[in-house]
């Protein structure tokens, strides 16, 4: 049995639009979040071990590395939060169309960058 149907374009022939971007990226921060959730139980069990621990744990922290990744994971806290906001006015049929989605998309990449340095430079 032949279908006539018309194929699929191949992934790799459509050009990347922010919207699609920042839809995977929702999906990839959601993931990480999820990943780095585990880091939080897990440095209260170190802490509960003793004062010791406590100031390897405070130790560890004041590495740069450890200060490039937590800046990282703070980025995409944030933009997971702002894009998820973004998705709930889209849900109330608010920014739709193509000028707005493209308009808080770009809003959604700026806040979350400057939220990121701000909360950084006054921490860390």
């Amino acid at each position: 049995m032949t279908n006539n149907r018309p194929l699929s374009p191949h992934l790799q022939i459509y050009k990347p639009q922010l919207t699609s971007v920042l839809s995977i990226s929702h999906r990839i921060t959601g993931v990480i979040l999820s990943i780095l959730s585990l880091m939080i139980p897990l440095s209260l069990l170190i802490i509960s071990f003793g004062q010791e621990y406590y100031g390897l744990l405070l130790v560890i922290l004041d590495h740069i590395l450890i200060k490039l990744i937590l800046a990282g994971s703070l980025f995409t806290l944030t933009y997971h939060l702002l894009n998820g906001i973004r998705h709930i006015f889209w849900d109330m049929g608010y920014g739709l169309d193509i000028k707005d989605s493209y308009i808080s998309g770009y809003l959604v990449i700026l806040f979350s960058l400057a939220v990121t340095i701000i909360i950084s430079l006054m921490f860390m």
